[in-house]
């Protein structure tokens, strides 16, 4: 199930489904920890009408799902034709305190007076056994307290003449055969039970009385704190605002901070304007105020897979802070270079992925190949960062903190770069290639190491350290005069890549790969004008580009990740798709609009875009945002925006 809208503010990170419920609640990092767990572990919201009672998520609620083109404010509305109720929510995380925020509104579609209760079911586990944890209601202010050591979550209601909720539950979750608390409210009552501990649930009820067309508001939030005592501060301070004026900043916050759109958006068309502005901030909810960049906040990957999106892959962090970095973005490009630094392997290479609290993600990449002991990376993560670090100084002149990270991350990282080659080729030692499938040279990892190692000689020349230029500068042309190894004369393409072999004969992999094509124009491997690409452009327009219903592109040709039935060629990307337009566009300014187009077509309602789509049907398939798919459609906005500017460009 996809999260149409994610709501944070960079400690507390909040995921609706569907349904417009909360499924995903990471404090006290984006991405770290999931309070909610991913396995259908959601909470609830019911309505109960003179006797009838409702889930909004037992199939009989029309629910529409989006969110704000100007603030991460969700937009949300429920319909029971069978009930006739209406909701509609307003939720969003406070911009200063760790607080979720939702404005109910419950309107009566009936022409009768009617007694509705609207029941609200958190169900958290904050302990990793999930049988440790203590609910229990607080009667001093009137809250519910769910807890474990160091984390403490606050959940209030009341209508928003200041009326609190009338009654109250709390029981056990899924342990001991309990199937929940929740399932306490079905009657339109609850028992009002004060504490539980264990794997634990509650509920509580808003009651009123409306006439035929008449509405009720209430409002509702959870604090996330690390003890009661704070969350109670936290708490009494927004009861204090109330909703409106913490509302109101929020949406300020983020007006705000979209300004830097202003000077780019003369120059986009009209159609694009809410598109950009809810892809940044898709990207911006993914971002830990610390420096960490999420790859996806989507959990129900972990249904399907053996582990989350919710890593810190330093490739995604990169493509995801470039779109920023070319609007005027600082804070959010500096603090994810000094996360960068401070996980760097002291020998000088990034590691698979990180958590956000800067320890090692989990890995599939062994130690060992064949008998041979590797290195488990993937090498372009590493020149990535240098590239962007190169892009950053390029478009914000900030040269006093690029400076800063000479000694800490660009020299060590050049170092090795230009150090991690094999002797027989004088090209990149094989790693695993960025999709994180094979252990080979890639044709995409030399070109990221190429230009990274150009633009550290740049930096050394620029910071007055010429012995460091002239060492990498040599290195990179020693890439570059080897580079036709990528280019296969009988098939007329460009190779994924080749594994070198212990007698030093070379296994190729010619499998056709769009990233092969965007790493060598994009990092400027070979030239524009050679007949490599032209001949690999062409053959990618013949057997990847447009070949299932769904049109769009594969990553490479037989990609069997998700694979579907039929198969096809492989699922549709988006990244692969709007790289492969936008070289199309580079090379022979074909239109970028429609792939733009085709991009929006394939969004959710709310313009949330997931990693790939289903070939057949265009449905999202895997995780629903993934950050990057929305870090090239702004790149693809901007550049087509551009190359209309300057069509000789």
């Amino acid at each position: 199930m996809a999260r149409p809208v994610m709501l944070g503010n960079g400690a507390l990170t909040v995921g609706l489904n569907e349904q417009g419920l909360v499924n995903d609640f990471y404090y006290p990092y984006v991405g770290l920890d999931n309070l909610n767990t991913s396995r259908s572990m959601h909470h609830r919201i019911g309505v109960w009408v003179e006797g009838q009672f409702s889930w909004v998520d037992d199939g009989t609620w029309d629910i529409s799902v989006n969110f704000e083109s100007s603030a991460l404010v969700s937009d949300i509305e429920m319909t029971n034709k069978e009930l006739q109720i209406q909701l509609n929510l307003v939720d969003f995380v406070d911009c200063t305190v760790n607080a979720f925020c939702r404005r109910i509104v419950v309107s009566s579609q009936s022409g009768e007076y009617r007694n509705i209760r609207l029941f609200m079911h958190q169900v958290f586990q904050i302990s990793r056994a999930g049988r440790a944890d203590t609910a229990l209601y607080v009667p001093d202010e009137n809250y519910i307290l769910d807890y474990k050591g160091r984390c403490a979550l606050l959940v209030y209601g009341q209508n928003t003449d200041g009326t609190l909720y009338d009654q109250f539950s709390i029981g056990n979750y899924g342990i001991e055969g309990k199937e929940g608390t929740y399932k306490d409210a079905e009657d339109g009552e609850l028992s009002n039970n004060a504490v539980e501990h264990g794997g634990v649930d509650s509920v509580i009820r808003f009651q009123c009385n409306l006439e035929g067309g008449a509405s009720a508001e209430y409002d509702y939030w959870i604090i996330a704190a690390d003890s009661q005592y704070t969350a109670e501060g936290l708490h009494l301070q927004v009861k204090k605002d109330g909703l409106d004026k913490r509302l109101e900043n929020t949406r300020d916050y983020w007006r705000n901070w979209l300004k830097r759109t202003n000077d780019v958006e003369p120059a986009i068309d009209p159609k694009y304007h809410d598109t950009v502005r809810k892809s940044l901030m898709v990207i911006k909810a993914h971002i830990d105020k610390r420096g960490g960049i999420i790859a996806s906040c989507d959990s129900s990957i972990y249904n399907f897979g053996r582990d989350y999106y919710s890593y810190v892959w330093p490739r995604d962090g990169a493509f995801a802070i470039w779109p920023l970095i070319k609007l005027g973005y600082r804070d959010e490009a500096r603090l994810f270079f000094e996360f960068c630094r401070d996980i760097m392997h002291p020998d000088g290479y990034m590691m698979h992925k990180y958590q956000p609290d800067k320890a090692i993600g989990s890995t599939w990449h062994p130690l060992l190949h064949g008998r041979r002991q590797e290195l488990a990376i993937q090498e372009d993560e590493t020149a990535i960062i240098i590239f962007m670090l190169g892009e950053y100084l390029k478009h914000t002149g900030d040269q006093d903190f690029v400076f800063g990270l000479y000694n800490t991350f660009i020299q060590p990282a050049a170092n090795f770069i230009a150090s991690f080659v094999d002797e027989h080729t004088g090209l990149p030692h094989a790693s695993y290639d960025l999709w994180e499938e094979k252990f080979l040279t890639s044709a995409y990892t030399t070109s990221v190491c190429y230009r990274a190692l150009q633009i550290a000689a740049d930096f050394a020349d620029k910071f007055e350290y010429p012995d460091d230029a002239v060492r990498w500068k040599k290195a990179a042309e020693v890439m570059k005069d080897g580079r036709d190894i990528f280019y296969d004369p009988e098939r007329r393409a460009l190779r994924k890549g080749y594994l070198l072999q212990d007698n030093g004969s070379l296994e190729f992999d010619n499998t056709l790969d769009v990233s092969s094509l965007f790493g060598v124009i994009t990092f400027g491997l070979f030239d524009l004008n050679d007949h490599q690409l032209a001949d690999s452009l062409h053959l990618a327009d013949e057997v990847l580009l447009n070949k299932s219903p769904s049109d769009g592109v594969p990553r490479y040709e037989y990609d069997h990740y998700f694979e579907s039935d039929p198969p096809y060629m492989g699922n549709p990307w988006f990244v692969t798709t709007l790289w492969l337009a936008a070289l199309k566009n580079h090379t022979d300014h074909t239109s970028l609009d429609y792939y733009v187009d085709w991009t929006l077509k394939h969004a959710m309602p709310s313009g949330v875009l997931s990693e790939q789509i289903e070939p057949s049907t265009g449905a999202p398939l895997s995780v629903t945002p993934l950050v990057w798919s929305h870090a090239e459609l702004i790149n693809a906005i901007l550049a087509s925006s551009n190359s209309k500017a300057s069509p000789e460009a």
